[in-house]
This record gives C-alpha cells, sequence and structure tokens, in this order.
C-alpha cells in the first residue's frame, strides 16, 4: 500500500538495464557489502528500532493515515532483481520466522521459491529498452530476457501478487493491454500503471492522463510518492 512504512533491503545486480532505472547503483554499475543473511537481519533490526529522519516525521505528521513512526511491519526485499540472490530464500524465511511482512519486489525474470505475503512483479515494457548508442551491448540480451510469461504465471499462482507496470508515453498502456491479454487469471485490481519520471514535475504531468485511464480500466495508479517527498534521492 503506498505510503505504508517500510525497510528496504535492496540487493546489487540485475540481469536487464533499463533506459530508465533510478537505481543505478544496484544495475547498471552495481556496488555494495557482501554481508550474511545474519548481518541483514542485525541491521533491519536495528533500523526498526532507530529514530525516523526530520522529514519523515513531518510526512508521517502530516498524513493520519501513514503508519506511526516506530510501527514498522513490513519489509521490502528489492534491488537490482532480487531474484537473481541465492540467499534469498534463506533470508525471506528468517524474516518470516521474526514477524516480518514480507513484500519481493521483481521483474518476474526469475523464479526461486521464497518466503513472502506480497509479490510485486515489475513487467518490462518494451519502453524499458537501453538506448542502442549509449548501451549497444545490452539492447538484444535486455530484449531477450524482459518478458518471461513462464514465470510470472508462476509467480501468480504460488503467491498473492500485484503487477506494476511503468508507463512513459499513452502509447504504452496499449501495450499493457495487450500484454495483460496472456493473464486472464491476473483481475485488473491487482494491476497498478506508474508514471515514468525522475521529479515531481514530470510525474504530475503524466498523472494528468494515467489517473483517468486507471480509473476508467479498473487499474490502480501508483504515485512515486518518495520522489514527491524526497526527491530521487538514494535511501528513499
Amino acid at each position: 500500500m503506498t505510503g505504508t512504512e517500510s525497510l528496504f533491503v535492496r540487493t546489487s545486480g540485475c540481469n536487464l538495464r533499463c533506459r530508465f532505472c533510478d537505481t543505478p547503483y544496484a544495475s547498471w554499475t552495481p556496488e555494495g557489502k557482501d554481508l550474511s543473511v545474519a548481518e541483514i537481519l542485525e541491521r533491519v533490526d536495528r533500523l526498526r528500532q532507530a529514530e525516523p529522519p526530520p522529514r519523515l516525521k513531518e510526512i508521517l505528521r502530516s498524513c493520519p493515515g501513514l503508519a506511526a513512526a516506530g510501527d514498522v511491519r513490513h519489509v521490502v526485499l528489492t534491488g537490482g532483481e532480487p531474484m537473481l540472490c541465492a540467499e534469498l530464500g534463506p533470508l525471506s524465511a528468517s524474516l518470516r520466522a521474526a514477524g516480518w511482512h514480507i513484500t519481493i519486489e521483481t521483474s518476474g525474470t526469475v523464479y526461486r521459491p521464497v518466503a513472502c505475503d506480497l509479490m510485486s512483479i515489475s513487467p518490462k515494457l518494451s519502453n524499458s529498452a537501453p538506448l542502442p548508442e549509449l548501451a549497444p551491448q545490452w539492447t538484444e540480451l535486455h530484449a531477450q530476457q524482459r518478458h518471461a510469461p513462464e514465470v510470472i504465471r508462476r509467480l501468480a499462482v504460488e503467491y498473492d501478487c500485484q503487477l506494476k507496470f511503468v508507463v512513459d508515453r499513452p502509447e504504452d498502456c496499449r501495450e499493457v493491454e495487450s500484454y495483460l491479454a496472456a493473464f486472464a487469471e491476473i483481475a485488473a485490481d491487482r494491476v497498478m500503471l506508474m508514471p515514468e519520471g525522475a521529479d515531481a514535475e514530470t510525474l504530475a504531468a503524466k498523472a494528468v492522463w494515467l489517473t483517468p485511464y486507471c480509473t476508467e480500466r479498473g487499474y490502480h495508479f501508483c504515485p512515486r510518492r518518495q520522489i514527491e517527498w524526497f526527491g530521487a534521492e538514494r535511501g528513499t
């Protein structure tokens, strides 16, 4: 749910190279530290008890519907592509044993059995293709790997799931409809459309036409609150 206070565990490394990736430090130029499951669990527990930053406190005070600061029960395992990590199984099992609600954000291109309460699948449309002049080595590979319907179908059967598409132009909506036609088992109210953009002005402009489209089709419009509230900054 938008606005649910959550802790994020971000894996580094991805099998895709999306043009609009907002975490290039986890895909295009992966970085980070190699941590054991025990070390990750210790950090999650420590952050759960930490004092929220001033900006988050201000947002929580101004939005009564949000969870109270310090009442964090949700953890999001994201990337990069978290399903590439062999440790995701043990990590998710340990988080579940500790009482966390677990969301996994994935492109739906890799299958791995995990403990998960919500599988948030973000299929990549053709608008995600890296620019050939900037990444010729990834153009064909990205196109080959971005769509794995058999993986998405299996995830949708085994987990409570939602599908979230990044939409850049009105024409992308036609591709979304074509994509969903192959997944009749996924109800419209499990579909989210999110405008592409890295600043509040761009997102607001696209929301003008994307919001009514979602209402018409029975989808959820997915705002990018972290950019609206904090800007395109790491750690938000």
